[in-house]
């Protein structure tokens, strides 16, 4: 699995925890699934993310956009 991969599945499965967490735990974790969508929209421009460096040290192979 590319690192670019890697970065758009966790992001898959941290909205949809957190989109969980909203309807069954509490409402103010809908403010961690906007994290998220912020976190997304500006690693678009920046190229910077946080998990992107992470599973880089993970040892996943590079892909193109990270």
């Amino acid at each position: 699995m590319s690192l670019d991969r890697a970065v758009l599945a966790f992001a898959g499965v941290m909205v949809l925890l957190s989109v969980v967490l909203t309807v069954y735990v509490h409402p103010l974790f809908l403010w961690f699934t906007v994290f998220i969508g912020v976190n997304m929209f500006q690693s678009a421009f920046t190229g910077f993310c946080p998990a992107a460096m992470i599973f880089k040290k993970l040892g996943f192979r590079p892909g193109t956009a990270f």
